[in-house]
């Protein structure tokens, strides 16, 4: 019986494979057949055609029929390729390859125009192409039949109103090229002169218009077949630019706007700098709508090896300048050559061998702002820099539907990548391939989309057409390198071109840029005063970036923006950026756990132990809330993940565990030392396990919403908002003086200031991270702006009530970005799609019980789950909008600082109260509270005076700025100047706790 079964099974599996086979089998057939039809119908429509019917749509039948033929013969192949032997695979694809690029060029050869423009570009894909399709398409670049001479002649003398005699002693009937628009005649004119006459094809501009149509319509076919391959975007851009080669008028201007960018006629060294080229741009002799004059250059084609060869030219050494002229063109300039196949260049054969730019009909010219955006994309690819990738997408208008950093800088570093011979091409292709498959794999995980589903998901919401011919160019590129047999390394060779437009904008600072200071009218006399500051801080370049926004008696009497947003980052700060400000963090975490006392759900004197389970273990059973808010609990050097593995800090729920076990190093409350990491996590676990909700969902409850200052302070930044940030950077020759100030015994050891110049130098680079920006650290990763902090402290300062709406000069207003960008959903895209029936199949492909996926990556969030119910539960909403006070205690103001009846709770005379620094003025009497952090950013409250001030900025000093800004409004407010404000140029040798660099 046993082996009854077993043979049972065989027999079944055979069936099986049996039954495969011939449905395979008669799917080939079937295939085969539809292929053999429609190559019968496409002879059978061409007769018809040749009787002179049906002329009106000949180009688009034509076009569709092969494209549909073309797909069908791939379909069958790959039915083949299931039932031959392993070794007979290569030969099938190849002669496939070989029947279809055969069929491709006999069909642009016949129908000419804008598909010979196609052909040109698939011809240069020698990185990705098969080698049939590129040693056929190849002699499109210059090598189509010629137009008939009479043709020629005729057009030139009605284009330039003499006859051909008059114009030219010696015209070369035979053409030199022959392209997709024009072909080009060798000549010589009256005055002896050698020149080239382009000549532009008679009808051609009808026929570019139809077969821009005609492409459009397949392109929506596609998309509507499959969506992840809308090209849209790009044809759109086309169907802009390309009617605008017609016209040789506005070829001419091209040509000498870019050979006087490039310097072509400079000689001698004449203004050269390291960014110059040194390439060879024709001159122009005259130009009409369809005829072109140009200075007759002598040189090589590209594909034209032998000779390259017998010159003695260097191959890799042209073409790194002809990727240079184009960097110079894209970066420097901003108006480039959209179309660098090898039929527009040439190679001088005179020595020094330089490359000949040629044809430049079709040219794009980019604004600043994009020029800018491209250059930070090239940089951010460069240096894995994932914030300003996505920054860089969204200041050029490229949305996409879902929060995929990791993937997006893969595919920055695959466009980027350095070209390859093209002997590797199936290699590069197979890398291609490889790459996205894993981004799809990523994709339906995220998503949680079936197969059917993800094959049919596009992550691209938009696509600037701005940015298509750049593309385009960077492809166009990389092909030609391919066809030479050269390799390229981009990042090298454009990095300096790239740097040099936005470090070009940047340093040109507040003496010669005149919108240094964001545009915004002035709150007060002492507002006006402090631009001036600012302007000559920043003309000695102590400032790279800064917002300052104060209040006085709840009115907003500051609220200015100046410099730029990073070393590379041109774009000027506004006043809703978002600016990292270290342990000023240590104040907004400070205010979240006195509202939940406030709230009752929490009490200063409990012990800790009771309220996070199994914190009391190794010697903290006596740890109680208020000793964590005065610094005195012990842990304060707990654990150093910054010296241990920086990217540890990332992992909340390791920190707190990490925290949990340790042990204290004082007994709590003994002494006061400052908890520089360690406050932030004791402070966040105490706030979970107390309120049972996250921390970022008490953040808004507790602050964002009240205070309505949604989108401008953050504690771990969510997706979407990385086109506002600022960017750290360091004031080197100011941090050099920390080796001079002394010892600091209230500091951890590892915050002593020998340590802390090592620190520092590190610390931008860390805290510039997308994960370290998204990771929950409540003592030293906040993002906000200056006019939603010092909206807090504003607050603050009136015992917690709200104060009045935010100025209306300030542009945009304050809270009117959502807390939590949204990204379009998988239901948005689905209902783009064409057709009630596609709607209807894909709704049937989901699974039961299928939920779509939030678009942000909570896990990739660091906090899993700690902005769920934000993104997801608008339900408190109402609730916001009768509160007008945070605190209920009229006592709030000695829980700050530790004075009066809570003066039992801290350490007499120490540095805190309970949670924030104290503020004292130069006798010493307290007069308010607040937080700095390292590198200069402060908030901080009078409540004396009803004052309060946040300064942001970017470049990372000792406090100098800082300080020199709030003794000028204290001294034109006349309030009494704090403290740790007073000392001289903020940089003296006496170096306390409280100022702006340490804490």
């Amino acid at each position: 019986m046993r082996n009854s079964r077993f043979r049972g099974s065989n027999s079944g599996s055979f069936q099986n494979n049996r039954w495969w086979w011939w449905w395979s089998v008669a799917l080939d057939r079937v295939l085969s057949s539809l292929v053999r039809l429609l190559g019968s119908v496409q002879r059978v429509w061409s007769r018809f055609v040749s009787m002179g019917l049906g002329s009106l749509y000949r180009r688009r039948i034509k076009v569709f029929s092969v494209a549909i033929l073309i797909y069908l013969d791939y379909k069958s192949v790959q039915q083949r390729e299931k039932w031959i032997k392993k070794a007979k695979v290569p030969a099938l694809w190849e002669k496939a390859h070989e029947r279809n690029a055969k069929r491709v060029l006999n069909l642009i050869v016949e129908l000419e125009g804008l598909w010979v423009k196609l052909g040109q570009y698939l011809s240069t894909r020698a990185d990705v192409l098969p080698q049939a399709y590129i040693s056929l398409l190849t002699q499109l670049q210059d090598s189509l039949p010629p137009r008939p001479l009479q043709e020629v002649r005729r057009t030139i003398e009605r284009e330039l109103g003499d006859s051909m005699e008059v114009l030219f002693t010696d015209f070369v009937n035979e053409p030199l090229a022959t392209a997709s628009i024009a072909q080009v005649h060798r000549a010589t004119l009256a005055n002896g002169q050698d020149v080239v006459v382009k000549v532009q094809h008679n009808g051609i501009r009808a026929i570019i218009l139809e077969d821009l149509k005609n492409a459009k319509a397949i392109v929506d076919w596609i998309a509507w077949a499959e969506p992840q391959y809308d090209f849209n975007p790009m044809i759109d851009e086309w169907c802009k630019e390309a009617p605008r080669e017609l016209d040789f008028n506005t070829e001419a201007e091209n040509t000498k706007t870019v050979s006087k960018n490039l310097g072509c006629k400079k000689t001698n060294g004449e203004g050269r700098s390291d960014n110059r080229v040194d390439v060879l741009i024709p001159d122009i002799i005259q130009s009409s709508e369809s005829v072109l004059i140009l200075e007759y250059m002598d040189g090589i084609r590209l594909n034209d090896v032998e000779s390259l060869d017998a010159f003695g030219i260097d191959k890799q050494k042209i073409v790194e300048e002809i990727t240079r002229a184009y960097a110079h063109q894209i970066y420097v300039d901003g108006f480039f050559n959209g179309d660098p196949h090898p039929g527009n260049f040439l190679v001088s054969k005179e020595p020094p061998h330089r490359p000949i730019l040629l044809d430049f009909g079709l040219t794009k010219k980019l604004s600043h702002p994009l020029k800018q955006a491209l250059a930070k994309m090239f940089l951010a690819s460069a240096e894995g820099d994932q914030v300003a990738l996505l920054s860089a997408f969204a200041e050029m208008g490229l949305k996409l539907r879902l929060d995929l950093p990791d993937q997006a800088m893969s595919v920055a570093g695959l466009f980027f990548r350095s070209s390859t011979p093209s002997n590797e091409a199936l290699k590069t292709l197979k890398t291609l391939n490889d790459q996205r498959m894993k981004n799809i794999k990523v994709i339906q995980e995220k998503m949680q989309l079936t197969p059917k589903e993800v094959k049919r998901f596009n992550p691209v919401d938009a696509f600037p057409g701005d940015i298509v011919i750049f593309a385009r160019v960077i492809n166009l590129l990389r092909g030609l390198s391919s066809t030479m047999n050269v390799r390229i390394v981009y990042l090298d060779i454009m990095r300096p071109f790239a740097e040099s437009v936005l470090l070009g904008s940047i340093s040109r600072g507040p003496t010669v840029d005149a919108s240094w200071i964001h545009d915004s009218p002035v709150h007060s006399d002492v507002e006006f005063k402090l631009r001036k500051l600012l302007v000559e801080l920043g003309s000695i370049q102590k400032i790279l970036g800064i917002q300052v926004c104060a209040y006085k008696d709840g009115k907003v009497i500051i609220d200015t923006a100046a410099g730029v947003l990073g070393r590379y980052d041109p774009r000027p700060v506004q006043p809703d950026s978002l600016f990292p400000v270290f342990s000023v963090t240590k104040g907004i975490t400070a205010g979240m756990i006195h509202w939940l006392v406030d709230k009752r759900k929490l009490q200063l004197d409990q012990t800790v132990g009771d309220i996070w389970p199994g914190f009391a273990s190794n010697g903290k059973d006596v740890i109680k809330v208020h000793h964590v808010l005065n610094h005195t609990s012990g842990l304060h050097s707990a654990f150093d993940p910054v010296g241990e593995n920086p990217l540890l800090i990332c992992d909340w729920d390791e920190c707190l565990k990490r925290i949990a076990n340790s042990s204290p190093e004082t007994e709590p409350g003994s002494q006061q030392f400052y908890h520089y990491l360690t406050f932030g996590w004791l402070c966040g676990g105490i706030l979970e396990y107390a309120s049972g909700k996250k921390f970022q969902e008490i953040l808004e409850e507790s602050i964002v919403k009240p205070l309505k200052i949604d989108g401008e302070l953050y504690i771990g930044i969510p997706p979407g908002v990385e086109s506002r940030l600022a960017t750290l950077t360091l004031d080197i020759d100011e941090l050099s003086k920390l080796t001079s100030i002394a010892t600091q015994p209230e500091l951890p050891s590892t915050f002593q200031p020998e340590k802390i110049l090592q620190m520092a130098t590190s610390l931008p680079v860390l805290f510039n991270t997308l994960n370290v920006r998204r990771a929950i650290i409540p003592a030293a990763n906040g993002h906000c702006s200056a006019r939603a902090l010092a909206r807090y402290y504003a607050s603050l300062a009136d015992g917690g009530l709200v104060p009045p709406p935010h100025s209306s000069l300030s542009q945009p207003p304050l809270g009117s970005h959502a807390h939590v960008p949204k990204f379009s959903s998988v239901n948005d895209t689905k209902k783009k799609r064409k057709g009630k029936e596609m709607m209807a199949s894909t709704q049937k492909l989901k699974p039961k019980g299928h939920k779509e996926k939030r678009l942000y990556d909570e896990e990739q969030f660091m906090s899993t789950e700690s902005l769920a119910s934000l993104v997801s539960d608008t339900s408190n909403d109402h609730q916001d909008d009768d509160i007008r006070n945070l605190f209920s205690n009229p006592r709030i103001h000695d829980a700050f600082m530790g004075a009066g009846d809570y003066s039992g709770l801290v350490l007499p005379d120490g540095k805190f109260g309970l949670g924030f620094k104290r503020v004292t003025s130069q006798d010493g009497s307290l007069v308010g509270f607040g937080h700095s952090g390292m590198g200069g950013s402060t908030g901080f409250c009078d409540i004396e005076n009803r004052f309060s001030i946040a300064i942001t900025l970017n470049k990372m000093s000792l406090g100098g700025v800082t300080a020199s800004i709030i003794r000028l409004v204290c001294s034109e407010l006349n309030i009494p100047l704090p403290k740790d404000f007073s000392i001289a140029n903020g940089m003296g040798l006496e170096l306390e706790m409280g100022t702006p660099l340490i804490n």
